[in-house]
């Protein structure tokens, strides 16, 4: 079983990316419009990477992870080697709640206001998921994640 793992970064560009995924991840990584099926080598990552409007408008879609390379670590470390901050999705299923990653390897969940282009989805206004915002108080989705309101989780890019 393979992973799909969607990232974005708050002001890289791809070309910075590419060669800081190859080593955040300890493997090749291979550019989704140069990747040739027949010819990758197995222990290659295919990933794409491009650009969007709005925070963290930097997009990052990688195919084909290894099951046993675990995501955290591995978005902590490109956030470090890219020294930007990263965001991943959270667990709550909440398109406007993610997870922060800074490059000192802090995890801390955060909220955007996402808005629907002909683009994808923007991101703007990042906020704090704390429980002195109302919509992260009570029975919130925030409060059914690993990741509760207000919780940071420090260097895990260390790991």
């Amino acid at each position: 079983m393979t992973e799909l793992w969607n990232w974005r970064i708050d002001g890289a560009a791809p070309v910075e990316v590419y060669p800081a995924l190859a080593e955040a991840l300890g493997r090749v990584v291979m550019p989704l419009a140069v990747a040739d099926p027949a010819r990758l080598p197995t222990y290659a990552v295919i990933c794409d990477v491009w650009e969007t409007p709005g925070e963290f408008g930097t997009m990052v879609d990688c195919y084909g992870v290894p099951e046993r390379l675990p995501e955290l670590p591995s978005i902590a470390a490109l956030a470090r080697l890219l020294d930007r901050n990263c965001l991943m999705r959270d667990d709550t299923l909440d398109a406007g709640r993610h997870l922060l990653v800074a490059p000192d390897g802090t995890i801390r969940p955060v909220h955007f206001t996402v808005t629907e282009t002909d683009d994808g989805e923007v991101l703007s206004d990042q906020r704090l998921c704390t429980v002195a915002d109302p919509g992260c108080r009570g029975w919130s989705q925030c409060h059914r994640s690993r990741w509760a309101p207000d919780s940071v989780a420090p260097a895990l890019a260390a790991a």
